[in-house]
Parts: C-alpha cells; sequence; structure tokens
C-alpha cells in the first residue's frame, strides 16, 4: 500500500540563484538503500511533473542518508524574477513528501 514519502523522509528546498536545491534524507540505513536505488532523477520527474522540462542532476550523501537534487532553471533568473507561486522552491520539498510511493512494508514507520 503506498504511504507518503514524507512518512519515512525528510526533505529541505531552496533557491540557488535560477536553480533549485532539493535536499532528501532519512534516518536509517535501509531506508537510505531503499531510497537511494528508488528516488532517481526519473522518478522525480514522476513525481514532480512541472520537472520534466529541466536538466536535474542528483548528488548521493551516503555519510548523511541523503541524496540531493540540482534543478537547472527552475526558477529563471532568480527569486525576484521568479514567476512561479513558490519562487524561492520553498515548497518544493513538501510536495515530494505528500506524494505517495510504495515503500518496502518493513520499512513503515
Amino acid at each position: 500500500m503506498p504511504i507518503p514519502l514524507g512518512r519515512i523522509a525528510g526533505a529541505r528546498s531552496g533557491d540557488k540563484g535560477g536553480n533549485a536545491n532539493l535536499g532528501v534524507w532519512t534516518d536509517t540505513r535501509p531506508r537510505y538503500d531503499w531510497l537511494a536505488a528508488y528516488l532517481t532523477v526519473e522518478t522525480l520527474k514522476d513525481l514532480l511533473p512541472a520537472l520534466r522540462p529541466y536538466r536535474v542532476d542528483r548528488h548521493d550523501l551516503p555519510n548523511l542518508k541523503a541524496v540531493n537534487f540540482v534543478i537547472h532553471g527552475l526558477l529563471g533568473r532568480g527569486v525576484a524574477a521568479s514567476t512561479r507561486l513558490d519562487p524561492q522552491a520553498k515548497a518544493l520539498g513538501e510536495e515530494l513528501r505528500a506524494r505517495p510511493v510504495e515503500v518496502p512494508a518493513d520499512l513503515h514507520p
């Protein structure tokens, strides 16, 4: 049964000039191993379709049990010029955490 990703993962997002930064982390090694295998750039774009047109780079941070994504150009020329409802991309992490995903039962909270 799908559960919101936020039940097992935290997230924080924000602006870096015209790019958005999205960090996602977990609290245990088994959850991180699942997250690192599951949350690819393509899966992120499936979960957040508005990101599909943008180049996204993923950076693995295994010692922190985290992955970080940089979404290039999402904010145009930056916060002051962005026409997005969320011009600083602060809600991007919570939008991702709200998405239902298939998580193995042994990793459920």
